[in-house]
Parts: structure tokens; C-alpha cells; sequence
């Protein structure tokens, strides 16, 4: 179906046969029409501007006038980065240049006229077409819904802490239980020894004593396997309850794989696992905590280990985009069935025999606190990858100018 005809195109298709009555006429509608529109666009509340090719405002709204504090006389004709100094102008002007349907979607903290947080939607006045004859931006106060997100994260950490503490009893309760029978049992070869050195008398034979004493060392063995599965346990409960907030500081991606390789390689290679290297040439530095990285792709590359047999291949690859830098973690294991991916990265859920089901858990949040995001995919019989992203910069609030 033909679009609708709007009145101006009626208009102007002859408006050189328009009398002073008839253009009189067109005049007022069009004003009513103005007027109509300020009307609709001054009772939302999200703030909409619109700018020309050079960023110089034309128009504004209310709902812009309180969210940058704008001048209601003197804002026309300003640069809108007078106003809105996080914008960044260059990249909106050469993507409206391109020409096509695209509608870009920002987000910035501003800090004056007070602290905000603001999504902003920049979509052009020309359409597909090419070149740029001006922007048409909205911004959206989006404090609110940020605040509803980290409160809702923080009520998610706080039931992961409940689950935490009901599930270590339970965590904790065999490697105890395993320490008290073999400890009862060392408690008997001992007596054994030592009711005969009471009476005066030797073992049946040295080789009866032997025997017991390779019981004993055996229990202790076993006590000593237990002690160090209770030290595992502890540590990443404590590593998962008690987080720290990174110290952010430039590092590159691939330097901290290259050091986690490496101080993984032994065991890989004791498994028999081929290391595919994949990464990029060269990364642009992003504010990381090395340490906590580290932790994180330790995590990751064991489970990949404990997931393949001696034929397996880890695959690790980085990579940048405009906004940030990833790496990944790709194992050729039997992948994790659909059933089990919404689960793997809750407290105490793990597939392994021997796993305390706390590792993801430590990633993830260790992601979240550098302001990254987790990519998993998973293929039944193919293997599992693993991407972490982490942003280039960290988002830094600026001032904006007040108004004279």
C-alpha cells in the first residue's frame, strides 16, 4: 500500500496556485501543526534535540532543557558538545555520512546538573540517504533502571551468599567424615603397636609390622588428600564470598594469557593436551586487574583440561573491537547439554566429580566488577568456548559547563 500523503506534500505540490487567502490557510495550519508538535514532544520526558551536519542544536525539548539544564534562550545554534561533552560527535557525523538505516545507541554518565546515567538514540533526518543533513537525538534518563539493575545484582549476591553458607556444611561434611574414619582407623594399628611394647613383646614378625606401618602411611595419605580438598574448598568459598574491587590498571589481554599459559603448560602437557594459539598480534592496553584475570582464565583453562581426554585441544584467541577486547577459551570436550547451561554458573553446581562448583561463580563476578560480559557456546559432542569481554576505557564522569 502507497504511504499516506501528509499535508505539507499536498502543499507544496502547488502551492504556485496558492492565492494570499489559500496561503493564509496553509499558513495557520502549519502553525497549529507546530504548535501541536511542541505540545507532544515538551510533554515527554525523555529529552529530544535535533542538530545539523556541524552538531549546532536546532531544536530542543523540555524534557533536554532539565536533563542537561540547557538555556531556554542562547541554546540555538550552540554546539550540542557545549552541552553534552561525552557525546562523541566525530563518530555519530562520519556514521550519518555512511548513509543506511542504523539508529546508534550510547551510554555516558553526566554529573552536572546532577549525576545521571544516560542512553542516548542518534538517528538521522535524511534516512538511508548518503551525506548528512543533521541528527535527531533522544536521550533517555536511564538512573532509575540502572539503580533497579545493581540492586537487583546485589540481591542476587546476597541469595548466592545464603546458598553459599547452607551448601559448605554439606561441602565440608565428607572430606571431615573421610579424615575421622582414617584417623579412628591409624588410632587402631597404633594401639596395636603399642599394647605389645607394653606387655613386652615384639610383633608376630617384621613383616606384620610392616604391614602396619604401610596401613598407616596409607591413612595418612589418604588424610593428607582430604586436608588439601578441605584448603581447596575454603579458599574458593572465601574467593567467592568475599570479593575485592579490581585495581584497575593498562595491561594487555594478551600478556595475562600468555603468563596463564604458562603456568598451566606443565599439566597440559602432562594431560597431552595440544594448546592452540590464536591470539591477535597486537591489543590496545585496557584498564584490568591482572591478578583477578588471571584467577579467571585459571579457572576457565582447568575446566577445559578436566572436560577433554589426552587427545583434547585448547584453543585460546583474542581479539578488539571498538569498545573493548576479548578472550577466548575453547576446549573440544563433550560440551554441556542445553539442560545444564542456565545452571553452570550457580553456586555448588558443577558436572565434576571433583569440583566444588564455585570456579564460574568467581569468573563471573570478576568479569561484572571490570564492567565486562560472558559469551558461552556449547555444542553436545563438539566442545564449549568460553569468550570474556572487558571494556578499553572505564567510564569517567565529566563536568559539564553551567550556563552563563
Amino acid at each position: 500500500m502507497a504511504p499516506k500523503t501528509s499535508f505539507l506534500d499536498r502543499v507544496l505540490g502547488r502551492i504556485g496556485r496558492l492565492d494570499p487567502q489559500g496561503m493564509q490557510t496553509v499558513l495557520e495550519r502549519l502553525a497549529r501543526e507546530r504548535a501541536f508538535l511542541e505540545m507532544l514532544f515538551n510533554t515527554i520526558e525523555d529529552g529530544v534535540l535535533v542538530v545539523d551536519e556541524a552538531g549546532r542544536i536546532l531544536y530542543f525539548n523540555e524534557g533536554a532543557v532539565r536533563l542537561l539544564n540547557l538555556p531556554t534562550d542562547g541554546a540555538d545554534g550552540e554546539p550540542i558538545t557545549k552541552f553534552l561533552p561525552e557525546l562523541d560527535w566525530k563518530r555519530l557525523s562520519k556514521l550519518d555520512i555512511k548513509g543506511g538505516p542504523r539508529v546508534v545507541r550510547h551510554e555516558f554518565e553526566i554529573s552536572y546538573p546532577e549525576p545521571r546515567f544516560v542512553r542516548l538514540y542518534a538517528a538521522p533526518l535524511d534516512g538511508d540517504s548518503k551525506g548528512s543533513s543533521g541528527l535527531a537525538l533522544i536521550l533517555h534518563d536511564a538512573t532509575e533502571a540502572r539503580q533497579e539493575t545493581f540492586e537487583a545484582i546485589e540481591s542476587e549476591r546476597i541469595q548466592a551468599l545464603t546458598l553459599l553458607a547452607a551448601s559448605v556444611a554439606h561441602e565440608i561434611g565428607n572430606p571431615l567424615n573421610a579424615l575421622h574414619i582414617h584417623l579412628q582407623l591409624i588410632t587402631r594399628e597404633s594401639k596395636k603397636l603399642r599394647q605389645a611394647l607394653l606387655r613386652g613383646s615384639k610383633p608376630a614378625s617384621s613383616a606384620d609390622a610392616a604391614e602396619i606401618l604401610d596401613k598407616v602411611d596409607g591413612y595418612l595419605d589418604v588424610a593428607k588428600g582430604e586436608i588439601t580438598r578441605l584448603d581447596y574448598i575454603i579458599t574458593q568459598f572465601l574467593q567467592a564470598i568475599r570479593p575485592t574491587k579490581p585495581n584497575l590498571k593498562p595491561a594487555s589481554l594478551n600478556d595475562v594469557v600468555l603468563d596463564t599459559l604458562n603456568l598451566l603448560r606443565p599439566e597440559m602437557e602432562n594431560r597431552g593436551i595440544t594448546v592452540r594459539d590464536k591470539c591477535a598480534r597486537r591489543l590496545d592496553p585496557a584498564p584490568l586487574d591482572v591478578s583477578q584475570i588471571k584467577q579467571a582464565l585459571v579457572n576457565l583453562m582447568k575446566n577445559a583440561m578436566q572436560a577433554m581426554s589426552k587427545d583434547g585441544a585448547l584453543t585460546l584467541a583474542t581479539g578488539q573491537t571498538n569498545e573493548g577486547v576479548w578472550v577466548s577459551v575453547t576446549d573440544t570436550g563433550g560440551g554441556i547439554p542445553q539442560e545444564q547451561i542456565n545452571r553452570i554458573f550457580e553456586p555448588f553446581y558443577t558436572t565434576k566429580t571433583k569440583g566444588t562448583g564455585l570456579g564460574l561463580m568467581i569468573v563471573q563476578r570478576i568479569v561484572r566488577e571490570h564492567g565486562g560480559r560472558i559469551e558461552l557456546e556449547s555444542n553436545v559432542g563438539k566442545g564449549t568456548v568460553f569468550r570474556l569481554w572487558f571494556p578499553l576505557a572505564e567510564r569517567q564522569p565529566k563536568l559539564l559547563a553551567g550556563p552563563t
